[in-house]
């Protein structure tokens, strides 16, 4: 390990003594190990020096991938505990609505998933974020694969209504009332992340639907102020 990490201050390649003197192995121990991490692909050497092998760039993108779902988890978990309110990170990607993180407490618990969230995006406030940010062929695309239906009596009731509403939805928190569960209302707000479709949501028992927009508002403001950091957090 000691042998990686001097490689990968050296951008430009460094000799097996070179790399010996600094990691402060026996000559021969660092030529052994060095041939090793070689036959493996950590390392590559070109012209008597030592670079990173693609086995180590791997393991590189795998350790940035963790830490910025870890700054995901934990921008969501304070934002749970500011404003007292479950919150949710979900994208669009592939075709489907996919949640990624949901941070939640005893206390404030998040929704019951008891109807898959990827066939109902028409009823809740996360599916219609994302598909508001879609253009008028994806989001044809998407009900004729998950046709929109009657999940609460408030549920937008079929998939022409549901574009027109999408048509004239403003930009910002997206809210609904019991569309998805009854008893819950749930506000999302659109994200910018690159080419992908995002969106960080909220949930509230509908006996405080008067706190839900104002969260969502605060929401905003705070997901504005880590956007930067959201952008490349997109591949959790």
């Amino acid at each position: 390990m000691r042998l990686l990490e001097c490689v990968a201050r050296h951008r430009s390649g460094a000799p097996a003594k070179q790399l010996a003197r600094e990691t402060g192995l026996a000559l021969p121990t660092a030529y052994h190990l060095l041939r090793t991490l070689a036959h493996e692909g950590y390392l590559r050497r070109e012209k008597g020096l030592f670079f990173l092998g693609e086995a180590a760039e791997r393991l590189s993108s795998s350790g940035a991938q963790q830490k910025r779902r870890g700054m995901v988890v934990d921008a969501l978990a304070r934002w749970r505990d500011t404003i007292g309110v479950p919150v949710y990170y979900a994208v669009y990607r592939e075709g489907e609505i996919d949640v990624m993180c949901v941070s939640d407490t005893p206390g404030n618990p998040a929704v019951e998933e008891w109807a898959d969230f990827r066939e109902t995006g028409h009823a809740h406030a996360i599916g219609q974020c994302l598909l508001a940010q879609l253009d008028e062929e994806a989001r044809r695309d998407h009900l004729a694969r998950h046709p929109a239906q009657p999940v609460t009596p408030y549920t937008v009731r079929d998939g022409q209504s549901l574009l027109k509403r999408l048509e004239r939805m403003p930009v910002g928190p997206v809210t609904e009332h019991q569309q998805y569960a009854l008893g819950t209302v749930c506000a999302a707000i659109p994200i910018t992340v690159g080419t992908t479709p995002a969106t960080m949501a909220i949930s509230l028992p509908v006996q405080h639907a008067d706190r839900l927009l104002p969260a969502a508002q605060r929401l905003q403001r705070e997901v504005g102020r880590l956007l930067g950091s959201l952008e490349i957090s997109i591949s959790i």
